[in-house]
């Protein structure tokens, strides 16, 4: 990918990334540094941690606290040119499954940080929607390799808004919300759709780093939840970050746009691809039917990013998987992973 390009357009921007020490976060602030930007974080660390930002930490702002402060955010926004909204209550299936009124009060972290933007003459928002935007009858077969196109969720045709839960409810009201703030108050806008992330720094919540702890305590028969045959579109995250970089180049206007790779991969192909990793296999599976998977299959459309931005995911499982498990490997908390179940259901 040309970093050239994020470098000439990035250098001396003043920029706000909420959410930035998350996993997500934290990986797109040290990409935005590494291009000449002035950056602050503000996080109030509910999910995130500060030693994510560990070797950034002295070449940036950090303030720890939350974003539907009103008082903080407008005084934090002083001076910024553009915003990444990273910010949100999130986490993996289990999660946004058993906390569906946390997940509907990103509606006003949006809300309050869109309006102290539009006060301070911020140009532009960068704002981290989710594929779970996308109707759920779209992604409700594991046989039917769909591609999920921006078009396929929108508020202008009748039948096209039907978000996964209220998760993705509250990101598709975001994503509307920043439509009519660039409508009203002229701010470019930008909701990036992003798929199934994973890498460095993620939690157990998700699967790539759920089914790696599994497989590192050797549990067998190894539980699975649901049948293993749902596709994700794995998405390593430094391949996300670029996506994102690359949308914040938007000049004018309001753009959706996909940030995920275009490829079905079962959650039984993820799995093989953790236990050549890890040079270990199970005897037998544990297909756990009963616990929340979510949609049946979900991948990307990417011609619109690719089109506008040049835009693709150029990392492969294998690669990307084992970035992934060396890191964890590497920062394992064996005390805290005997408490796995608790984490695959928190932040």
């Amino acid at each position: 990918m040309n970093k050239q390009k994020l470098v000439n357009h990035y250098t001396n921007k003043n920029i706000l990334i909420t959410g930035g020490a998350s996993f997500i976060g934290s990986h797109l602030t040290e990409l935005l540094l590494s291009c000449g930007a002035n950056i602050k974080v503000i996080d109030d660390l509910s999910s995130g941690s500060k030693s994510n930002l560990q070797s950034i930490v002295n070449e940036i702002k950090f303030t720890k606290g939350d974003v539907r402060d009103e008082y903080l955010i407008q005084k934090e926004l002083k001076g910024i040119e553009v915003v990444f909204n990273l910010a949100a209550m999130h986490g993996g299936r289990g999660y946004i499954e058993t906390h569906p009124v946390e997940s509907l009060n990103n509606i006003v972290l949006d809300h309050t940080l869109f309006s102290a933007a539009s006060k301070n003459s911020v140009h532009q928002i960068i704002h981290a929607s989710s594929a779970c935007v996308y109707p759920t009858n779209l992604q409700d077969s594991d046989t039917n390799r769909n591609q999920l196109i921006e078009s396929d969720a929108n508020f202008l045709e009748p039948g096209k808004a039907f978000s996964d839960g209220e998760y993705g409810w509250a990101k598709l009201m975001g994503e509307l919300q920043l439509e009519a703030f660039n409508k009203q108050y002229g701010i470019t806008g930008v909701a990036a759709r992003i798929f199934t992330a994973y890498g460095e720094r993620e939690n157990e919540t998700h699967a790539a780093i759920a089914l790696l702890a599994k497989a590192i305590l050797k549990l067998d028969p190894y539980p699975i939840w649901g049948n293993g045959k749902q596709t994700r579109n794995f998405t390593y995250v430094k391949d996300t970050v670029y996506g994102l970089a690359l949308a914040g180049t938007l000049e004018s206007g309001f753009e959706t746009l996909n940030v995920g790779s275009s490829k079905h991969n079962t959650v039984l192909e993820l799995c093989d691809v953790i236990f050549s990793t890890l040079e270990w296999r199970p005897k037998s599976f544990d297909f756990q039917l009963e616990k929340p998977v979510g949609v049946k299959s979900r991948s990307s459309d990417n011609t619109k990013i690719k089109q506008l931005f040049d835009w693709e995911p150029n990392t492969s499982l294998e690669e990307g998987v084992g970035n992934t498990a060396e890191w964890y490997l590497d920062n394992l908390d064996y005390v805290k992973l005997q408490n796995l179940e608790y984490l695959l259901l928190e932040r």
